[in-house]
């Protein structure tokens, strides 16, 4: 349940659809947590609180123990997503859930929300330094997606060969947020910052060679960035990246609807009593001649 889901149960009890034994039953179920085994606490009011639903980061987690904590998601209509995916437990999970989207290059494994499609809310736009840099991205790009935004990838664009970014800044008109990710110096970020008029989320990736320091030397350069629309998440983060684009992006496309992200949008895209598109206007990134 998310805010709209309540904002309509509150509706129908208001209207006597409903009374307030049933919805305070709706509300109480699922429990706000459910104990799996002895390895797991899911957290099953995660979308009510914070909008979406708990993530499963699955570095160092077993493909069973993996698999249960998605049965337990599942069973409440809850979208699931699950990072960092070891092969071996991705293959678990495809045969688990041939429902499943499984991004090898992410190393992600996405079940989608039961019900019809939400609505496009938000642009994302995500870029990357080189191909080495595409994992990160990738994660980024799903974690965006699943949180409902508009997204696009453009890669390979460098400042190695800085002509390549010039050509396709068509690209990333009508962005909200832009995602730059980047090894090596890292300089990417402050480039588009110098170019755009939206905020920039920096994501440093560990590759390079040996002085880059595991990406710490990405870490720093973006952080010292020069352009002031530059902010920075963690090493190799593409999902935090992807999580804080999609919460920027989200109540840009509010704003330009005259909501608040607790209004909620419907589920046929029409934000809730005046019937207007979910679609964001696009806008211009400012003169990027």
């Amino acid at each position: 349940m998310d805010a709209y889901d309540l904002k309509t149960l509150l509706d129908a009890v208001k209207s006597g659809a409903i009374s307030p034994e049933e919805a305070e039953h709706k509300i109480r179920w699922p429990e706000p947590f459910e104990k799996v085994g002895e390895y797991a606490t899911v957290d099953h009011h995660r979308r009510l609180r914070c909008g979406f639903p708990e993530v499963i980061f699955g570095l160092n987690k077993t493909a069973e123990h993996v698999e249960g904590i998605l049965h337990a998601m599942k069973r409440q209509g809850e979208g699931c997503l699950v990072t960092r995916v070891a092969p071996d437990a991705a293959d678990r999970l495809k045969r688990a859930f041939p429902e499943g989207e499984h991004n090898p290059i992410g190393r992600t494994f996405r079940i989608r929300r039961e019900g019809p499609e939400p609505p496009k809310l938000g642009v994302v736009r995500i870029v990357t330094g080189g191909t080495s840099d595409l994992p990160v991205a990738e994660e980024a790009r799903v974690t965006a997606e699943a949180w409902d935004c508009d997204v696009a990838l453009v890669a390979d664009v460098g400042v190695a060969g800085i002509h390549r970014l010039l050509g396709r800044l068509d690209e990333l008109q009508g962005a909200d947020v832009l995602i730059a990710v980047a090894g090596m110096e890292a300089a990417l970020p402050s480039v588009l910052g110098g170019l755009t008029d939206c905020p920039i989320i920096g994501v440093p990736t560990s590759v390079g060679y040996g002085a880059h320091f595991g990406g710490l030397a990405a870490l720093l350069g973006m952080l010292n960035s020069c352009s002031s629309n530059v902010v920075v998440v963690n090493i190799d983060s593409g999902f935090n990246g992807g999580h804080v684009a999609a919460l920027i992006a989200r109540r840009a496309a509010m704003a330009r609807l005259g909501r608040t992200p607790q209004e909620g949008i419907a589920p046929d895209g029409a934000s809730k009593g005046d019937g207007a598109s979910a679609r964001p206007q696009r806008h211009g990134l400012g003169d990027l001649s």
